[in-house]
């Protein structure tokens, strides 16, 4: 069964404006019962609070880690629609059982669409209550920590030198962001101030897909030429995250 996802009415963005990329470190062995709860009791409802569940995932390389998106209309949407679920009955209810999954929870960054069209667009459905089928795809999460804001002159790079290859390599990007620097509305929540990051979102069909792309790229003698150019605009490694979309994460 398959839950459609309501899509914007006239006037709204067809992409989230501001988003949260959330990473919770979680106690050994916990992970699918945090998953478990998640799937059948924060999607609807957090949308029902007024923000969007873009997609939720185990990462491959840590069996502790549960790594999700949420989006907002704007930074005085976001304020109140986490006042809603986080002061509401749902979160109340499951809050106890949520939280003693997790070691850290606060490793979140607040994140704009790069460019004219860098966001994750609405997919039309989600996987319906109950749905325990992984899909096989595997995205790519790939952070770059930067010296300056993305805008200053490493979005051009990335469009003008780094897409090209990657493109040539078979690259399917979904969702290009960039720290948004506004003032964090809701306190309660902690987010990574004060950083510039770029993250690249990237499709594949399944892990043989994904290995076979980084094989590609990484001998690629372009992709080699590129890497000093890139280091100069980095504070410190780019970061790679294997994930593994969720019975019911609308990214599929």
């Amino acid at each position: 069964m398959t839950v459609e996802i309501a899509h914007p009415t006239d006037g709204e963005p067809a992409q989230s404006p501001i988003m949260e990329l959330r990473r919770y470190m979680l106690h050994p062995r916990r992970r699918d019962e945090l998953i478990t709860l998640f799937d059948a009791e924060f999607i609807e409802t957090q949308e029902a609070c007024g923000m969007r569940v873009i997609g939720q995932f185990r990462d491959l390389d840590d069996p502790n880690a549960f790594v999700w998106l949420r989006g907002f209309s704007g930074m005085r949407e976001r304020h109140a629609a986490l006042t809603a679920f986080y002061d509401g009955p749902v979160w109340t209810r499951h809050r106890d059982a949520a939280n003693a999954t997790m070691l850290d929870s606060d490793d979140v960054f607040l994140l704009h669409p790069a460019g004219d069209s860098g966001g994750f667009r609405f997919p039309d459905a989600r996987p319906g209550h109950g749905c325990e089928q992984p899909s096989p795809a595997i995205y790519q999460a790939l952070t770059y920590r930067l010296k300056e804001p993305a805008e200053n002159a490493f979005l051009s790079f990335h469009r003008n030198e780094l897409q090209p290859i990657l493109d040539r390599m078979g690259d399917i990007r979904i969702a290009i962001l960039a720290s948004e620097h506004s003032k964090n509305t809701f306190s309660r929540l902690p987010v990574r101030l004060g950083e510039n990051v770029f993250v690249v979102f990237s499709r594949f069909d399944n892990l043989a897909a994904h290995a076979d792309f980084n094989r590609r790229l990484t001998n690629d003698t372009a992709w080699q030429r590129v890497q000093e150019a890139l280091e100069s605009y980095l504070i410190a490694d780019s970061i790679v995250a294997r994930l593994s979309p969720t019975g019911r994460s609308a990214l599929r």
